[in-house]
């Protein structure tokens, strides 16, 4: 079950890694004057999941 978690929590992350990348991106498109917190919302839950993963991990060390 962890293993599955794991893998989702994994995946999960990746998304949103994406979608940071895109958000960010967005000012070669000439939107950089919009600043709605989308990218700081996306950087808090990256770093919600990246704490729940190495918690995971370390619990599963020998």
């Amino acid at each position: 079950m962890d293993n599955l978690y794991l893998h989702r929590l994994y995946a999960k992350r990746a998304e949103l890694e994406a979608k940071l990348e895109l958000y960010e991106a967005r000012d070669c498109f000439g939107d950089e004057e919009i600043d709605d917190g989308t990218d700081q919302e996306l950087r808090e839950k990256l770093s919600e999941i990246s704490s729940e993963i190495d918690t995971l991990e370390r619990s599963r060390a020998p």
